[in-house]
């Protein structure tokens, strides 16, 4: 007696939309078939690249060599048999094929033998890269001009080698003869760019300090697999392209602060000229010595002396702006940051925690006793211009929807937890609850909400929605209990006025004293969902000051902090350029990077400056699909295509019937 199997209205609805795409049981088993041998092929290769800060140049070189992953595959192809010095020339053709292409076909009179011999090399390594995928995965990366022909190159044979390598050596002679050389090699290495990685994350701050953020943006537009922990330059930009005025002041401030308007009015079109009419009408006679860019502006319309005007301008602005958002919400407990209202003109002094410190600027022309967080109606003016712009740039609107599409507070991915900074946390270690949308909540809910608000900050068409998630926004940039800054107080104010370098610290949050713990550790993965035995916390934020000692690796291992410094601001701090992560099927490295000078001077000399790696953990056995959160996702499947299966065998539904159930 056949017992027929009983379905819930749910189930049998989604059974039916996935008959769909699958109508028979055949159909079915193949996919089945397909699932099956992904799961058996290796995990990809992981980067995980922290802190760019607009670093464009370092950035793309990092991406190109996939921090000496490449020069691996080359090695792993090559072996003794090709000598040390033609595997780096190989790598720099990898690399930078247009420049390197350059360079060497000006030293050949006749290229062709070259040509033809330096394909095949970039073949085997493509192959090497490529055991990892299966052929659907690899052929979506392939050049469409070129795809018939390097997928045949690309595809190896174990039977009749000898005649298999004959027609491989038949199409690389034709390619040479017929002019398509050179486009074959630079695809070729952008392809296997392509494939050493699998997939790229990006653990913050991809703003402010460097001069190119929007073409880091442009980059990670482009990639094939893009996952991003959001930073705390990086919520401010979102909050400004929202429309957050508060947030809006802060990075046209940062900008001015650091001499570094390039990505503001290169990369986003905004313009500053009312912002510079302003501040040249209300401060022309006013030095603005605190207000002297890091480092000297060299841009057409925007002397030295209109830059540090704007500063100080935009500063005032945003002091005020940051108050009004402390006033909205008592919740945020920030009354101490309400520094303009201890300000004592007639003095010229600021009352800081009990003590009275002279200003080192005594010109206020634009702050008003009575509400000092009230804009002027010069001030209001420059405000509203800058919000539109913010708002009507095309460019940074595009690049602010690929951060929320591909973007997130946190993540755990295959037992490890990544996120950008830190998390409040009391001495003891235990998570801190704060008010955030009328509810206390700590821990992983409290991200959680925080990404909700910063959603709502962009998309809600709800007014007070928008604005509570934009403030929200705000405190993750400088409030003292935010997962994004870590400190005790932003002391932005203190710099800009008050000599006494005391009032400039801004002390760390309990996490930075208890992350060298590996009990710590494995409770904050045990809390987010990560693998405690197996998994790492991977942040970023705090650059580690290799110079003074610091070690970027934690806890026993269990925690890795991968900002090394890439924008040249930091570099004289950390000593180095940068650090990323890599991980593979067989290990996690971390790899410590060099100030990159130029990819000309690196071929010139033919030095690759391969960055130095340190293995954190290596795994006993290869490392499947089928050990990882894809592998997981993909056995859910499988079961679903069981159950189809079974629903066809049982007559639920009919074979080729879309939604039709049989009579049951």
């Amino acid at each position: 007696m056949i017992v027929p199997i009983a379905y819930d209205p749910q189930e049998l609805r989604l059974l039916q939309l996935l008959s769909r795409r699958y109508p028979t049981i055949t159909a079915a088993h193949t996919e089945m078939i397909n699932l099956s041998a992904i799961l058996a092929l290796p995990k990809g290769t992981d980067h995980y690249i922290s802190d760019i800060h607009g670093a464009y140049e370092q950035f793309d070189h990092i991406l190109r060599h996939a921090s000496g992953a490449i020069r691996r595959k080359i090695g792993q192809t090559f072996g003794i048999e090709m000598p040390r010095q033609q595997q780096v020339d190989l790598a720099m053709l990898i690399y930078y094929p247009e420049k390197k292409l350059r360079q060497t076909l000006a030293t050949l009179d006749d290229p062709h033998d070259w040509m033809a011999t330096t394909i095949a090399h970039m073949v085997r390594v493509a192959r090497t890269s490529a055991q990892k995928y299966t052929r659907s995965k690899m052929r979506k990366r392939l050049d469409p001009q070129l795809a018939y022909i390097l997928e045949e190159l690309l595809s190896e044979s174990q039977a009749d080698h000898q005649q298999k390598e004959r027609y491989y050596r038949s199409i690389v002679t034709s390619i040479v003869e017929l002019g398509e050389g050179e486009n074959a090699i630079i695809t070729l290495a952008y392809l296997i760019q392509n494939l050493v990685v699998d997939r790229l994350y990006i653990l913050g701050d991809i703003f402010d300090r460097g001069p190119a953020a929007e073409k880091v943006m442009d980059r990670l537009m482009a990639y094939h697999y893009v996952s991003i922990q959001w930073g705390n330059h990086d919520v401010i930009w979102m909050a400004a392209a929202s429309g957050g005025d508060a947030m809006i002041a802060n990075v046209i401030r940062i900008s001015l602060r650091y001499g570094n308007l390039e990505t503001l009015l290169d990369g986003y079109g905004i313009s500053l000229r009312r912002l510079m009419d302003f501040a040249n009408e209300v401060y022309a006679d006013d030095p603005c010595a605190r207000f002297q860019p890091k480092h000297g502006p060299s841009f057409e319309d925007y002397t030295a002396e209109s830059v540090a005007r704007m500063h100080k301008a935009i500063s005032i602005i945003q002091f005020k702006l940051d108050a009004q958002i402390i006033r909205r919400h008592p919740e945020y407990a920030m009354d101490d940051r309400l520094l303009l209202d201890q300000i004592d003109l007639k003095a010229n002094t600021v009352q800081l925690y009990g003590q009275s410190y002279p200003l080192l600027d005594s010109h206020w022309p634009t702050l008003d006793p009575q509400d000092t967080a009230a804009l002027s109606e010069g001030e209001a003016a420059v405000v509203e211009d800058l919000r539109y712009q913010f708002q009507h740039s095309v460019r940074l609107q595009e690049h602010i929807r690929f951060l929320y599409s591909y973007g997130n507070m946190f993540q755990v991915q295959d037992g490890n937890l990544k996120f950008h900074g830190c998390l409040p946390v009391d001495e003891a270690g235990g998570f801190i609850a704060f008010p955030l949308g009328g509810e206390q909540l700590a821990g992983p809910a409290l991200l959680a909400r925080y990404e909700q608000m910063a959603r709502a900050a962009y998309f809600s068409h709800n007014p007070e929605s928008r604005q509570n998630g934009q403030d929200s926004m705000w405190y993750l940039w400088c409030g003292p209990l935010s997962p994004l800054f870590g400190r005790l107080r932003m002391t932005t104010f203190e710099r800009y006025f008050v000599a006494d370098k005391a009032t400039h610290d801004e002390a760390k949050g309990p996490y930075y004293d208890l992350r060298d713990d590996e009990g710590f550790c494995r409770r904050i993965l045990t809390a987010f969902g990560g693998d405690p035995d197996h998994g790492h916390i991977i942040n970023g934020h705090t650059p580690v000051k290799v110079r003074k000692g610091e070690r970027p690796i934690m806890a026993g291992g269990k925690l890795i902090v991968i900002d090394g410094g890439m924008s040249v601001p930091y570099q004289s701090v950390t000593g180095i350029a940068g650090y990323t992560l890599i991980g593979n099927s067989h290990e996690m490295s971390l790899a410590a990077h060099a100030a990159f000078t130029s990819a000309d001077e690196m071929i010139a000399q033919r030095q690759d400056a391969a960055p130095q790696t340190e293995q954190i953990a290596s795994f006993p056995q290869r490392v499947l699909i089928a050990d990882t959160d894809t592998g997981a996702m993909l056995k859910g499947q499988l079961e679903d295509l069981r159950k189809l299966v079974e629903a066809y065998r049982s007559g639920v539904l009919v074979e080729g019937g879309g939604d039709r159930p049989a009579r049951v």
